[in-house]
């Protein structure tokens, strides 16, 4: 049997014995912990040495020797971990602990340790430890078990905690709902209210709680759409009733997501804001298909634009002939409706007409669709292949190269698409339409 306890460790010293891999998994949650590390071990792995030429952990380069803890000439200990791969060495220094009565882990024989490590996880101010009688396999797998059900809801984490207050901008990712974040998650889970976005991975709604208020805040183009100032209205009211609120949208809410204007008009009432950043189609969207924004010898700088008015709208702030000059690689957002303007003004300025451009519509989701083209060729393959928004543009070479390595890829589950002009989809441009 064990008695479970919360170690606070924070400025107490913990002797690790040993610089391995064991040791380079142990050492960085002790050092979460708030805990001064000292380790001793005649070579540590390279994250350790790190960590000590940063002056984070103290590092004796030698071997234990008898006394080290007996006599206390390194320091006074909390707790001890005996990581070597040495069991003599481990048994050592387990019999030094034991006669200074101090709690000692061992990593080669959980039986002949008195203490164990629990699996442990966290979940916004919730942490879970697990200790399945020294099984580290079983422990984890308890432990990530529970921490996602608080993760996603299914364990409800809102009864008793202490209430979240304010309003937290949340990045849901590029549409799959696996590409949320962890602490998006979290914070998901322990709303009272959502204000959510189209593009936003609303199937995770169906996991919340049924006295949750789901406040659809849609922007369709050319239909309906809540307005922002009504949208930051419903922010500020709502936390200001007592509600956690948090306001779920798709990619980032700080890459053309507005959320600097949600941020400022929360502030501006006083009602506290957390920010969690999403992973950004911008980015999501190329490598789902296989493509690298950079690629070494290809491409080494990356523009992300907005393209919600075209290249010749006085609205537009857009640098089109700068843009034109560059050779590195242009990902557009929200440019698919006017593609042919967009290649036309990049071609204008000086842009090859043949330069490869990919056009990925719902990136990320099982309806994933690729087609590649160049600028010259881009606005008739997307008319003919029928693609529409949601839509990433890439307009570069790494296109060519994703296609030269084999990896451009039409969808989630597909290994790769041919784009090498074979077979009978071919365009008379020569470039594969998939």
């Amino acid at each position: 049997m064990t008695y479970l306890l919360g170690l606070r460790m924070n400025g107490r010293d913990v002797l690790v014995v040993g610089g391995g891999r064991v040791a380079q998994r142990r050492v960085p949650n002790l050092l979460e912990a708030g805990a001064k590390v000292t380790v001793i071990a005649p070579e540590v792995t390279a994250a350790l040495e790190d960590l000590a030429s940063s002056g984070r952990i103290t590092w004796h380069q030698r071997g234990f020797e008898p006394g080290d803890l007996r006599d206390g000439r390194l320091g006074a200990f909390w707790l001890v971990h005996a990581a070597t791969d040495v069991p003599e060495v481990n048994s050592a220094v387990a019999e030094e602990a034991e006669a200074a009565r101090l709690w000692c882990v061992r990593a080669d024989d959980r039986h002949a340790a008195t203490a164990w490590t629990p699996a442990t996880g966290t979940v916004g101010d919730v942490t879970v430890g697990v200790v399945a009688n020294g099984d580290p396999r079983r422990a984890a797998g308890l432990r990530d078990a529970v921490t996602e059900g608080l993760s996603d809801g299914t364990l409800d984490a809102r009864r008793g905690r202490e209430p979240l207050r304010g309003v937290a901008l949340v990045g849901g990712g590029p549409g799959d709902p696996g590409l949320i974040t962890v602490r998006g998650s979290q914070l998901l889970s322990q709303a009272d209210v959502v204000v959510v976005d189209r593009l936003a991975p609303t199937s995770l709604l169906d996991r919340l709680p049924a006295d949750v208020e789901i406040v659809d805040a849609a922007k369709i183009p050319y239909g309906r759409s809540m307005k922002q100032d009504e949208i930051n209205r419903i922010l500020v009211e709502r936390a200001l009733e007592g509600r956690f609120v948090v306001r779920l949208k798709g990619g980032d809410s700080f890459l053309f997501g507005r959320g600097g204007e949600e941020a400022a008009a929360c502030a501006a009432a006083g009602v506290p804001v957390t920010i969690v950043p999403g992973v950004t189609s911008a980015l999501a969207g190329p490598a789902s298909a296989g493509i690298p924004p950079t690629h070494r010898g290809v491409a080494q700088d990356l523009h992300v634009v907005s393209a919600h008015v075209a290249p010749d709208d006085p609205r537009s702030t857009v640098d089109w002939a700068g843009l034109a000059r560059q050779n590195g690689t242009l990902v557009v957002l929200m440019g698919v409706e006017r593609i042919g303007a967009i290649a036309a003004s990049l071609t204008a300025h000086g842009r090859a007409a043949d330069t490869p451009v990919a056009v990925i519509q719902d990136a990320t989701l099982p309806t994933q669709r690729t087609v590649t083209a160049t600028l010259g060729t881009v606005a008739q393959v997307v008319a003919d292949s029928g693609m529409r928004p949601p839509a990433i543009i890439v307009i570069g070479e790494v296109v060519d190269a994703a296609r030269e390595l084999d990896i451009l890829h039409q969808g989630p589950g597909e290994p790769r698409v041919r784009t090498d002009g074979s077979g009978s989809d071919e365009s008379p441009e020569g470039n594969r339409i998939r």
